[in-house]
């Protein structure tokens, strides 16, 4: 008597396997999509008026510089200590608060005050006096101020910081959402003036920024995590000349804020 084999079976049923398979794979998929992070969020946060939260940042920092025209004048002759300034990116962290008014399930204004703990660094090339000789050249031709050395200017800030942004969201799909921000805001020194005073570079302790980030919602059993980066560009000009040292004080015309931050919002 002929022995059936079990994937001689299995063959022969192939079709019934497969339906069977597909099925069972579309129950396991819908189970981890409704679970994936943990269960559906369905708190109704997001159909409350106003809403709470905090976050924690990350940010990368510096100055926009721009040099004055008397220094960039090469017939100028009122500063010949100073080669170039070039300011770096420098890391910080922030926290704060997240206030949320509810416009529409798309459209909220956000509220989040913060504190932001910056460094502003500036190299600056100062002209060393020393002569440079070329090979096989003359030394009597030698050319006089073209090495420099390098002195890095660091000024630290503690900012309390009181952004508002409009934030414009996606449907939500399952656990997340897309979204987009842009606003503005408002932020002063915590030192004192005479404490700004003494800083490498002297400048203004308020400024106004503009604001334009994204980021995406998800959605936890009891909470909402909101990953978001964001970009900052300041809109005055912090620099103060009068205040400021005789050898950058003609060098500089403006200095402008400037950065990019990682914040992790949680709701």
């Amino acid at each position: 008597m002929q022995t059936t084999h079990f994937w001689h079976q299995l063959h022969l049923r192939r079709t019934k396997v497969i339906v069977l398979s597909l099925l069972l794979g579309c129950v396991v998929a819908k189970s981890n999509a409704q679970g994936y992070f943990g269960l559906t969020n369905n708190s109704g946060s997001d159909d409350k008026l106003v809403s709470y939260g905090f976050f924690l940042g990350a940010h990368t920092a510096s100055y926009q510089l721009r040099y004055s025209p008397e220094f960039l004048d090469p017939a100028q002759t009122t500063n010949t200590t100073v080669h170039s300034l070039f300011p770096k990116f420098t890391p910080g962290f922030s926290l704060g608060f997240i206030g949320i008014f509810r416009f529409h399930d798309q459209v909220n204004l956000i509220f989040t005050p913060k504190i932001g703990f910056y460094e502003y660094k500036v190299d600056v090339n100062y002209f060393d006096g020393t002569a440079a000789n070329f090979p096989n050249s003359d030394p009597a031709a030698s050319i006089p101020n073209l090495g420099y050395r390098t002195e890095e200017l660091v000024n630290e800030a503690t900012m309390v910081e009181l952004p508002v942004v409009f934030k414009y969201r996606s449907m939500r799909f399952n656990n997340t959402r897309m979204f987009f921000v842009a606003g503005g805001s408002y932020l002063f020194n915590t030192k004192a003036r005479e404490e700004i005073n003494l800083d490498p570079i002297v400048t203004a302790s308020r400024d106004f920024t503009v604001e334009a980030g994204m980021g995406f919602e998800i959605y936890f059993k009891y909470f909402k995590f909101a990953p978001e980066i964001r970009f900052s560009h300041g809109i005055n000009n912090l620099y103060i000349p009068s205040d400021n040292t005789p050898d950058i004080k003609n060098a500089i015309s403006s200095l402008r804020r400037k950065g990019i931050s990682i914040l992790l919002n949680f709701q």
